[in-house]
């Protein structure tokens, strides 16, 4: 009897002991899983060059997920219907609103996934800049969306395909509140209001400290981009905004480290990110670097001469984050001068309509008559009517659009991708 007592309550204190373990186990794992970062696990600035935590230098090297989360009309094949609301009212007359609704949740479903990811990680790009809207952070009207925006369960999504596939990321804010630019690119109202405007700014420094706190401890991202080329040069007035950026992007630097002490931000010049004449002062924060932009003209060093002046007479790294819509002999020219002044890139668009980009769409069956009424006259109730197609028609051409939009569906740019320094398996 007492033997079988003693193998009781052995048993017993064994079964105790194997439940503390494993309590012990866990706590350690939950631990190590929820262990923030070291500084040093981020990408540094070092100089002019970007340091990865291995210590080995990065030049960037990739492309912009553009039109994904920013649509833009010519990406689609429209001219006049050239930004994200006009394309949005387009539909909403084309098709009505709750199927544009629809299409909206398909195409940001589809038209980037894990495989685009994979795809561009096989050609040996190291680095993905993805554009947003300022309204995937609000509970503004947005791509189908009329509250509870999804930015973060987006891009969430990409930086988990790039971490899997060791790609780093890039987060620029591609239309600010009040639009930044004046143009098409910034889905604004035609003038940069966010400069005139202290409810904007307010809105746009919050939403830059939200996103910061979300990815506060995300290796992946490589950094934040603040702003995409703003104050477009048609404006009398251009010279005095000029001098409202940088105020602006120190207040904005200010609310992200109040959450974020790691990442790198990255400050784009106006005019197209091409004038860096307007920064007068690049200390107040150790970890900002410079970021141009250029399309066309001649390929030469010479060419990108303004933006090495600049890069050398604040001593930090200068990236050229759009560029394209060229030659493959030209990009493969360009490129070379880039990789000669220590300059990295991320070519503009991965995906579009027809080529010029990593991927090229299809056009599906009947697309004409979408752009055509994309570019028909649509002023008056009575135009949009007489302008309408049949709905069976253009319903059925954009979810085929849809469907050529898909990774495996589209069709690989061998001769744009090489021009780049990458390859095509």
């Amino acid at each position: 009897m007492k033997k079988s007592f003693n193998c009781i309550l052995g048993f017993i204190l064994s079964g105790c002991l194997g439940v503390i373990l494993l309590t012990q186990v866990s706590a350690c794992n939950n631990n190590t899983s929820t262990q923030e970062p070291k500084p040093e696990d981020f990408v540094r600035i070092d100089g002019q060059n970007l340091i990865k935590p291995d210590g080995e230098k990065l030049f960037i090297v990739g492309t912009n997920l553009g039109n994904w989360l920013n649509p833009e009309g010519y990406m689609f094949g429209f001219q006049k219907t050239n930004s994200g609301h006009f394309i949005d009212e387009m539909m909403r007359q084309l098709v009505g609103p709750d199927f544009t609704d629809k299409f909206w949740k398909l195409f940001k479903d589809n038209y980037i996934t894990r495989k685009d990811v994979e795809f561009i990680a096989s050609t040996g790009a190291n680095t993905i800049r993805l554009p947003f809207h300022y309204r995937l952070f609000t509970d503004e009207d947005y791509m189908g969306l009329k509250a509870s925006q999804d930015g973060f369960e987006r891009i969430d999504s990409v930086v988990s395909w790039c971490r899997d596939n060791n790609l780093y990321l890039i987060l620029d804010m591609h239309d600010a509140p009040g639009g930044q630019t004046g143009d098409n690119i910034d889905d604004s109202y035609g003038y940069p209001w966010l400069f005139e405007s202290e409810e904007s700014q307010a809105l746009f420094c919050d939403i830059w400290k939200k996103i910061a706190l979300h990815y506060k401890n995300e290796t992946v991202i490589l950094g934040y981009e603040l702003i995409n080329e703003p104050i477009a040069p048609y404006f009398e007035n251009m010279d005095s905004l000029n001098t409202l950026l940088e105020p602006l992007h120190k207040r904005a630097v200010k609310a992200i480290r109040e959450v974020d002490a790691n990442h790198i931000v990255l400050i784009g010049g106006p005019q197209w990110n091409g004038n860096f004449k307007p920064f007068k002062d690049s200390t107040y924060d150790d970890k900002i670097m410079y970021t141009c932009h250029r399309y066309g003209g001649d390929a030469s060093k010479e060419a990108i001469g303004n933006f090495i002046q600049f890069r050398d007479s604040v001593n930090l790294p200068m990236y050229m984050g759009e560029i394209g819509h060229n030659t493959d002999e030209w990009q493969a020219q360009f490129c070379q001068a880039m990789r000669e002044s220590n300059i990295g890139y991320t070519f503009w668009p991965y995906k579009k309509i027809d080529n010029s980009c990593f991927m090229g769409i299809s056009r599906p069956e009947n697309w004409d008559k979408i752009v055509e009424f994309a570019e028909a006259s649509r002023e008056t109730y009575s135009d949009i009517r007489k302008a309408r197609p049949s709905q069976e028609v253009a319903r059925k051409a954009l979810l085929d659009f849809i469907e050529n939009s898909k990774c495996e569906n589209c069709t690989p740019q061998k001769g744009y991708i090489e021009s780049l320094g990458l390859n095509l398996k």
